[in-house]
């Protein structure tokens, strides 16, 4: 009988598993996704504590044998040669989008609330009690204000590394140094060459002996020249910005530039997600602090939790596509059209979705599969009489 009942059970979780939303209920809120991290909780990590350990305990015994160990690129200091097309692509998505984002915000409202920067797409706002920080009201609700494209899309900054394998960047350096999107500096370590950002191409691998890195090219090659009027640091200098939304589409159609977007935004995020299976990218533990690169850079700007014993310094680890691009939730609005707002009695019935992403679908545009099991297409929303007869 137990036996029975354990087959029973997988069979479900099998049938499940080809419909994603089946999993999603009205009885599980879609509020967790709103709710951050405490001030003593550390992001979790993608590589396991004892893979941690294990790797460490190699490289250490490596340092022991004084031996020539073979380095594979990026590692050797060389360009994968099949992502460099992919970052190409993902940097020229990066930039349309922009220009897509910028030409729907035009013709939507973006609200958000000026307490805890909650960001709500269309009008009217909703009306959920989630605003629970420092300075919210009594009854958690929201303060609304006319947002931007800063919102709906907020851009996360990295040191620019001349040298990805060179040392860190320092914390008297941190003025020297320019901070651009943290996708981009992915983008130029993957092979993107942005005259602005002058980045270190070797022809000749790096070795590793007992350790030691051994770099036997000169630190400037004989073929490197910064061209006239380019700087090789100095954020403070008025120069063209990369992926400044230079770009403009001219197209009357909201609707299909809205699925123009999002089709630019499932290419973005793919190819940002193969690169950094390549490309290491370091996050710090318990703020938002990016660093693209092997090793995160040295700067004493930390003022997280425990942040005096630790000097300033980060808790570096692992990074994941939500560190380089963080995913602003929205309540998903089913219905456009409709003048009533949503109401926090009835918050458990609806779905979130990525504010991006919640802009094109309420433009138009067709949400893919990746985002299926977050609207709760199979949740129909009762009526305020209906509630109490909802099982």
């Amino acid at each position: 009988m137990f036996r029975r009942r354990i087959q029973k059970f997988a069979a479900n979780l099998t049938n499940s598993s080809k419909h994603p939303f089946l999993w999603y209920s009205t009885r599980s809120s879609s509020a967790v996704l709103f709710q951050k991290l405490k001030k003593s909780e550390r992001k979790p990590l993608v590589t396991s504590i004892n893979e941690l350990k294990r790797a460490a305990r190699l490289r250490l015994k490596a340092k022991q044998n004084v031996e020539e160990n073979s380095l594979q690129p990026p590692a050797n200091g060389l360009l994968v040669k099949g992502l460099v097309p992919i970052a190409h692509e993902v940097y020229a998505a990066r930039s349309e989008l922009f220009s897509c984002i910028s030409t729907v915000i035009k013709r939507s409202i973006v609200h958000s609330c000026r307490v805890c920067g909650e960001v709500h797409i269309g009008d009217p706002p909703h009306k959920i009690r989630t605003c629970n920080v420092a300075g919210s009201a009594p009854n958690k609700e929201h303060t609304w204000e006319i947002g931007g494209i800063q919102h709906v899309f907020p851009t996360v900054e990295s040191f620019h590394l001349y040298d990805r394998i060179g040392r860190a960047v320092s914390h008297n350096e941190q003025l020297q140094v320019d901070r651009i999107p943290a996708v981009v500096e992915l983008c130029i370590q993957a092979g993107v060459d942005i005259p602005e950002y002058p980045t270190r191409r070797r022809t000749f691998p790096i070795y590793n002996v007992a350790g030691r890195t051994v770099d036997f090219e000169k630190r400037f090659p004989k073929k490197f020249t910064l061209e006239k009027g380019i700087n090789s640091y100095g954020f403070w200098n008025d120069k063209k910005r990369v992926c400044a939304d230079t770009l403009s589409i001219n197209s009357d159609d909201l609707k299909e530039t809205a699925i123009k977007g999002m089709e630019l935004w499932d290419k973005m995020i793919s190819g940002t997600e193969k690169l950094m299976k390549t490309y290491g990218v370091q996050t710090c533990g318990y703020c938002s602090e990016v660093q693209v690169g092997p090793k995160g850079h040295r700067v004493r700007n930390c003022q997280a939790y425990k942040h005096q014993m630790r000097d300033g310094q980060h808790a570096w680890q692992e990074a994941t596509v939500d560190d380089l691009m963080p995913p602003v939730y929205v309540w998903h609005v089913q219905d456009v059209h409709s003048n009533e707002p949503l109401l926090n009695n009835l918050k458990r019935y609806y779905g979130v979705l990525p504010a991006v992403v919640e802009l094109f679908a309420q433009a138009g545009a067709n949400v893919g599969e990746r985002y299926t099991s977050f609207m709760k297409k199979d949740v129909v929303v009762p009526e305020l009489d209906e509630i109490n007869l909802v099982v």
